[in-house]
């Protein structure tokens, strides 16, 4: 090989290594611009993923989470759920939130006691699983009856079962409603009674005994708590139902002194009570006649369902009252505790003279009640705010749906300008604007317009007192009671007020 030929295989070498350079440097490029476009969706995708794993593993924590504060809601409304079976609601509540609960003293309880009847015999007879789901049969009716009558299961103790009205919540109708239980229960009793094995006769039957007074109740236990009532009322009633007869209510002297209006009573006796003396006992034989809806007595008519509604009303009265005395405004110089009053005063006096039945009566008190309680939550509308209070808490007091729309409508009648049609809605009104024919109305007018005033429904005395003029010219009393009652002291008013103009 010549030196020409060395050098020229020499430069196409370097030209090939050249080429081959420039070769790498491109594909090397391309793959570093290749990457530069992979890396962002590499990023993204790592990214995602992480974030939906996260997600994954937030929702197994949130799930698993769920799961255990589930068991615990479920657990703790299972002990809440024990705990209101052994305990009133009340005292339940208590117990949760303070740890302990403070004895209470109640004036008026009605307490009963029953007793199956030759129970001995019947445990001798009976194969033991037969007697205790007989019990447990004879226990659970017994439940709901008292529970439907408003009355507070205390214990049983083997074939004894004790319970009270008029805890924990105090009223005024525990001595009827107990008496009610009992005749109902005692009804029940006589239909289920069984034979013995001879078949000859029943060996099931029910000593039942009842006695009202004082007691004081409270809860005993740490681990096994249990709801309890003691003093000498309960030692009473025992005494009432070991002195009583199979298939007889047995009650005090004291009992039947509540509940004589109702209930037909037969006298038998006296019974000697340690502490007490001798104490006067009656049987219970059913509703009186003109309570009752059938022959036997044993069924109550509408008119002893209006006479127990009126006694409860007297329990509605007291628990208003009292949350009006707290909770209306201060400023309410004529809205105020006396003006309820006063018109509750009323609709029973015009009512009476106009001769009004006693359901009819039940349903006006109940309205001049809560006519004004709206007054509470607004002084605007104040009507339709009554309404609505009325329909919340009239049905714990055992109001139907047809008396709750009844007392709502007369609230609404003492909307201005009072435009009555039916008589008890003339006497609803005719009682709100009583006091304008009342020898006060002068200071009574004052502290309305002092009221108006405050609320800036009214800027001067002599502004009020010219719209009084105007309101008493155009206002008229629609009952002929309230007429004769009030008319002529209304017109000497309005002298008055012209004097003054």
């Amino acid at each position: 090989m010549t030196h020409y030929t060395l050098c020229i295989l020499l430069v196409k070498s370097n030209m090939m290594l050249r080429i081959l350079g420039q070769v790498e440097i491109g594909l090397f490029s391309q793959n570093l611009i290749l990457f530069g476009l992979l890396l962002p969706i590499i990023v993204v995708f790592l990214f995602l993923w992480f974030r939906i794993e996260l997600r994954r593993q937030r929702s197994e924590l949130e799930k698993e989470f769920y799961n255990k504060n589930q068991e615990l809601i479920f657990k703790k409304e299972k002990a809440e759920k024990l705990l209101a079976n052994l305990l009133p609601k009340q005292t339940a509540e208590e117990l949760q939130s303070k740890g302990k609960v403070s004895s209470r003293r109640f004036r008026m309880v009605t307490v009963l006691f029953s007793d199956i009847h030759g129970f001995t015999k019947i445990v001798e007879q009976m194969n033991p699983e037969d007697l205790i789901d007989e019990l447990d049969k004879f226990f659970m009716h017994f439940d709901s009856v008292v529970e439907k009558y408003n009355i507070e299961k205390i214990k049983t103790v083997g074939d004894a079962y004790m319970c009270a009205g008029g805890i924990p919540n105090k009223n005024r109708t525990n001595p009827i409603e107990v008496i009610l239980a009992a005749l109902e229960i005692q009804q029940y009793m006589n239909k289920m009674k069984i034979n013995s094995k001879d078949g000859k006769k029943a060996i099931w039957g029910l000593r039942i005994g009842i006695h009202t007074g004082p007691v004081i109740a409270g809860v005993v236990g740490t681990k096994k708590v249990s709801y309890d009532i003691w003093g000498d009322t309960v030692n009473t009633a025992s005494r009432m139902e070991s002195s009583g007869s199979v298939g007889e209510i047995n009650i005090s002297g004291m009992t039947y002194m509540l509940v004589k209006d109702f209930f037909i009573c037969e006298y038998r006796g006296r019974m000697p009570v340690k502490y007490k003396g001798n104490i006067d006992m009656y049987f219970v034989k059913g509703f009186l006649p003109n309570m009752s809806a059938d022959l036997k007595g044993l069924l109550p008519n509408d008119y002893f369902l209006t006479s127990f509604q009126m006694l409860r009303y007297d329990d509605l009265e007291e628990t208003i009252l009292t949350k009006m005395e707290n909770e209306l405004p201060k400023n309410l110089y004529y809205h105020n505790l006396k003006h309820t009053i006063d018109v509750i005063t009323e609709v029973e006096i015009i009512g009476r003279k106009e001769g009004i039945t006693e359901a009819e009566m039940l349903i006006i008190k109940t309205a001049a009640l809560f006519h004004d309680t709206g007054f509470i939550l607004s002084y605007n509308d104040h009507e339709e705010f009554g309404v609505k209070l009325a329909k919340h808490i009239l049905p714990k007091y055992k109001y139907t749906e047809k008396q709750i729309d009844e007392v709502s409508n007369l609230i609404m009648h003492t909307k201005h300008p009072p435009q009555p049609e039916s008589l008890l809605e003339m006497i609803m009104c005719d009682a709100d604007l009583d006091y304008l024919g009342r020898t006060d109305f002068i200071p009574v007018s004052g502290n309305l317009y002092r009221e108006l005033k405050e609320y800036g429904k009214i800027k001067s005395i002599d502004e009020w007192n010219r719209l009084q003029i105007r309101f008493i010219e155009n206002h008229q009393y629609f009952t002929k009671t309230a007429r004769s009652m009030r008319n002529v002291n209304k017109y000497k008013q309005l002298e008055k007020l012209r004097e003054l103009i």
